[in-house]
C-alpha cells in the first residue's frame, strides 16, 4: 500500500475509520469522504496527519447527488496524483416494513448504498484502469437472507452484490471488484429495535458467540486491497459464522 491512493466514502466514523486506520498504516494516502460528520473526518485528518504529514485530505459530498462524483475524482487527483483504491463504505440503514415504506424511504437508502457506488465505480473507472486498481465494496450479510423489517435495505445490499459482480466483469482484467459483508460487528447509531434482548440473540447466533470488531472488516478490505492479486468478483463474509447459521 506505500504510495497508494484510497477514497474511501464515510471514511470519518465507525468501520469506516477503522478502514482509515489500518490502510493509512500501511503506507496508503487517503482521500476521506463524509456527508455530515465534519467533527469526526476532521479529528481522524488531524490524527493521521499526525503520523505521516499531508497523507489525508477531506472531501465533502452528499452521495444522492451523482453530479458531485466527477469532482470527488478530481480533487483526488489533484491531492495525490492518482487514485488506486475506491471503498464504498457509506450506507444508509434503518427499517422500512412493508405498510410503512415511503418513496423517500425508496431513494435514499438504494441512492446511498446501490446508486451511489456503481455511479462512483462509474467516475472511478478511467482511472483505476489506468493504476491496475481495485474496488471494495461494504455489502452486508443479510444481501443473501433479508433482515425481516429492512425491505429497502436488504433489497440495495443484494443489489450490491449483484453490482460487486457485474463490475468485476465489466472492469477486468485491468480492475478488480469485491466486497466484504459485515455480521454483527458494531451496533446502528440509530435502531430502537435492536435492544439489548434482541443484541445478545443476534450474538447468540453466531458460531463463534461474540460481536465483532471493526478492525476485523478493515483486516478483510487490507487482503482485498493489498493482498488479494488473484482475487474478483467475490464477497467475503465477515460475521463470526452468523450467516451459516441464520
Amino acid at each position: 500500500m506505500q504510495g497508494k491512493t484510497v477514497l474511501i466514502t464515510g471514511g470519518a466514523k465507525r468501520v469506516g475509520a477503522a478502514i482509515c486506520r489500518r490502510l493509512h498504516r500501511a503506507g496508503a494516502n487517503l482521500m476521506v469522504h463524509y456527508r455530515s460528520s465534519v467533527t469526526e473526518a476532521r479529528a481522524l485528518q488531524t490524527e493521521l496527519n499526525a503520523i505521516r504529514a499531508g497523507s489525508v485530505t477531506l472531501i465533502q459530498a452528499d452521495l444522492l447527488d451523482c453530479d458531485s462524483f466527477p469532482n470527488l475524482i478530481q480533487t483526488t487527483l489533484s491531492s495525490f496524483g492518482q487514485l488506486d483504491v475506491l471503498i464504498n463504505n457509506a450506507s444508509s440503514f434503518y427499517a422500512s416494513p412493508i405498510g410503512a415504506i415511503s418513496e423517500s424511504n425508496w431513494l435514499d437508502l438504494i441512492g446511498t448504498n446501490l446508486k451511489a457506488p456503481l455511479f462512483l465505480a462509474q467516475a472511478a473507472a478511467a482511472e483505476l484502469r489506468r493504476q491496475q486498481g481495485c474496488i471494495v465494496n461494504i455489502t452486508d450479510i443479510h444481501a443473501e437472507r433479508p433482515m425481516k423489517n429492512y425491505v429497502i435495505y436488504s433489497i440495495a445490499k443484494a443489489g450490491l452484490v449483484g453490482l460487486t459482480r457485474s463490475l468485476a466483469r465489466e472492469l477486468g482484467p485491468e480492475v478488480r471488484v469485491n466486497a466484504v459483508a459485515p455480521g454483527p460487528i458494531i451496533w446502528p447509531e440509530d435502531a430502537p429495535d435492536l435492544d439489548e434482548v434482541s443484541r445478545q440473540r443476534i450474538i447468540s447466533h453466531t458460531i463463534l458467540k461474540q460481536a465483532g470488531d471493526p478492525d476485523d472488516i478493515a483486516k478483510a478490505v487490507h487482503y482485498l486491497v493489498a493482498e488479494a492479486n488473484y482475487v474478483t468478483g467475490q464477497v467475503i463474509n465477515v460475521d463470526g459464522g452468523r450467516s451459516v447459521r441464520l
